[in-house]
């Protein structure tokens, strides 16, 4: 699917004005039909845009999408730091952290802060090879390109890092204290509010090359959320209208602070401060790598990043991979 085109994006900021719009007005500004609308809206329904429609009254956004645009992007980052942009918009792709993967392939230049956001990804990748649900305009898709001359060794808990940077951004801005869940889960409300996929290009012992992608539910339409395997929950239910250009640039900026610290002196000055934040503190859980399970009390993270299980009386380490955290319901 090709980027929307003139005619769906002028319908789609014809609805994001939150009021009922009849088929032939919009006909009527773009010179087209009433049955060429309504395929077009049709299209916009398949990209998981949430529209209905009320005979007599016309169409309507069941919620108004907090859509991103470069100039609004150019325009606050200037504002704030007085350089250059790294922040790359584009409206559809396949996944975000597969097209910095690509370009790392085929040895295209990019310049370590890099980011690439979208309004909508047709291949959106998970953890463990799950789909990440990414409907047109709802949440937020995003990737950052890192360069860590350490290697793929000292980058093994850099996801406590990227969970903080997550944090910091929403505390900023909205005033709000999430949970964090080994080893790579934002939660709000114990509900799953956001996701971290960390991917790495390089050596083990030199310069390697790292994908930061970060999901974060903004506006979830019902429609995909029946896909989601777990609770979850998303910004506008807690703080209603969302400004995504806003919590883009603010969140390119944290994460900027902890990697930048994380590279100066690895994990030794965040994790009390991600213990603190532990969504499962305390808690009986299950850690499950598919094969093999393991239940115990989850007391937190070492210094290498690594969960710490209490089982009888033991403290043991664990780290990443393709290892399932959950609770353990009484």
């Amino acid at each position: 699917m090709k980027t929307p085109d003139h005619k769906k994006q002028t319908i789609l900021a014809a609805l994001n004005k939150g009021e009922f719009i009849s088929g032939q007005e919009l006909g009527e500004q773009l010179g087209i039909s009433r049955a060429a609308i309504a395929k077009h809206i049709a299209a916009l329904q398949e990209m998981g845009v949430d529209i209905f429609r009320v005979n007599g009254r016309g169409y309507k956004l069941n919620y108004s999408l907090p859509l991103i645009h470069q100039s609004k992007l150019n325009t606050l980052w200037q504002q704030q730091f007085q350089s250059e942009c790294p922040i790359e918009y584009q409206a559809i792709i396949d996944s975000t952290n597969s097209e910095l993967m690509r370009r790392l392939q085929d040895k295209q230049n990019m310049g370590s802060g890099h980011v690439l956001v979208a309004e909508m990804q047709q291949a959106g990748r998970g953890r463990r090879g799950r789909v990440w649900q990414s409907p047109f305009g709802a949440n937020l898709y995003y990737s950052y390109y890192w360069q860590f001359d350490a290697g793929m060794q000292a980058a093994m808990g850099l996801s406590i890092a990227v969970g903080l940077a997550v944090y910091d951004a929403l505390k900023a801005l909205y005033d709000i204290s999430v949970e964090l869940k080994w080893p790579n889960d934002i939660y709000l409300n114990q509900q799953k509010l956001a996701g971290i996929l960390v991917e790495l290009e390089g050596q083990v012992e030199g310069p390697c090359h790292l994908v930061i992608g970060i999901g974060l539910n903004i506006c979830m339409p019902e429609s995909a959320s029946k896909h989601i395997d777990q609770a979850w929950t998303d910004l506008q239910t807690h703080l209603g209208q969302i400004d995504k250009n806003q919590l883009v640039v603010q969140l390119t900026h944290s994460l900027s602070e902890r990697l930048a610290q994380y590279k100066e002196s690895g994990l030794s000055e965040m994790v009390t401060e991600w213990n603190s934040l532990n969504a499962f503190k305390g808690d009986a859980v299950t850690l499950s790598t598919g094969q093999r399970e393991w239940r115990g009390i989850c007391e937190g993270i070492d210094m290498q990043g690594g969960l710490l299980l209490r089982q009888d009386g033991e403290l043991k380490a664990f780290y990443g991979g393709e290892i399932s955290l959950r609770k353990v319901i009484s």
